[in-house]
């Protein structure tokens, strides 16, 4: 297995979740599309990069693993963002690829095509196992043994660097009331979980729903049981509840608060929800890697999510006299309108 990185001396941000190639089907009559850059480590090293023109890109940190099959136009797509993307070349297997399906009345399926390859503290660099901050999407189980590998590595190859933040998104098909207890567990080892509504109601045998919108009451209440549990640390992490186009709820032992969705006002815009929220997980670790408190790293974070969700796969990266652009918009630009919104 060859592997290339750019080099980088610090990393803020990096990403255990799996790159994959998507193929996705629509009702008729619109056409499939194919060879879309997706999996959730690629929309959350998007939503680090969102935050990182320029040197500042080379502190986003994530793993592809590249097949036989890879496509040149996405090696090209990933060479523009200018991370520090560890790029393993495996020419014995295929890329990791998607099959996904879209149907009425918000239908979905997914399926592997190819076979996966997940990623743990060993398929990290020396340079990204020093990372401010990792993004983990996984089972509570696996969590547990993701956060054990990385500091486990860290004590041997950097002993003198301070923990990491680790940030757990849960995967949807282990939120059962069966794995609450192993949940409670991974809970003690991470800074940050950060579940939808509906995987964190899974937990609770519920649904996070009342009639056609998210149960905002009920998110509250769960948000407290597990804080009660203990996150992280002394109990000092937080719960931030991915809610859709209602937004996110955020919480701590010392404040609880909503913060709406950017399109929130202007449905049109959203095209398709993929990967909305892995990429408001990477910008929010990059932000509180950066020393940014947990409701302004949220605040990225749906702005970051803004930018996923406006068309099919990744968001178009332009570079102009006066800085880069994405979809057309200045980063910092729409922050700095939905910051005003929000005062």
């Amino acid at each position: 297995m060859a592997s290339t990185i750019i080099d980088s001396e610090d990393v803020d941000f990096v990403t255990l979740g799996m790159f994959i190639i998507d193929e996705i089907h629509f009702p008729a009559p619109r056409p499939s599309v194919y060879d879309v850059l997706g999996g959730a480590g690629s929309y959350s090293a998007l939503g680090a990069r969102l935050f990182s023109p320029p040197p500042l890109s080379k502190s986003v940190g994530w793993i592809v693993d590249c097949g036989s099959d890879f496509p040149k136009n996405i090696r090209d797509t990933i060479d523009s963002w200018k991370t520090s993307c560890l790029l393993r070349e495996t020419p014995e297997r295929l890329t990791t690829r998607g099959w996904n399906e879209y149907g009425d009345n918000d239908h979905r399926a997914f399926k592997y095509k190819t076979e996966k390859l997940r990623l743990t503290a060993d398929s990290c660099s020396p340079q990204l196992i020093q990372a401010k901050s990792f993004h983990l999407i996984c089972s509570p189980e696996r969590c547990i043994d993701q956060v054990n590998g990385v500091l486990a590595r860290r004590s041997h190859e950097c002993p003198n660097l301070p923990k990491p933040i680790f940030l757990w998104e849960p995967v949807p098909d282990i939120c059962t009331p069966e794995e609450l207890e192993n949940c409670r567990s991974a809970l003690k080892l991470v800074d940050i979980v950060s579940p939808n509504h509906a995987e964190i109601a899974a937990y609770f045998g519920g649904t996070g729903q009342r009639g056609d919108s998210v149960d905002c009451e009920s998110m509250e209440l769960y948000a407290h049981n597990w804080l009660q549990s203990g996150i992280g640390k002394n109990g000092g992490g937080s719960v931030v509840i991915r809610c859709g186009k209602q937004g996110c709820f955020l919480a701590n032992r010392g404040m609880g608060t909503w913060i709406p969705a950017v399109h929130d006002n202007s449905p049109d815009k959203v095209v398709d929800p993929t990967g909305g929220g892995n990429t408001f997980l990477g910008a929010l670790g990059v932000a509180l890697a950066r020393g940014h408190d947990i409701k302004t790293a949220s605040v990225w974070g749906s702005v970051a999510a803004s930018f996923a969700i406006e068309q099919i796969g990744m968001p178009i990266l332009e570079e102009r006299e006066d800085g880069e652009v994405w979809n057309g918009e200045s980063v910092q630009g729409r922050l700095d309108v939905f910051m005003n919104r929000l005062l």
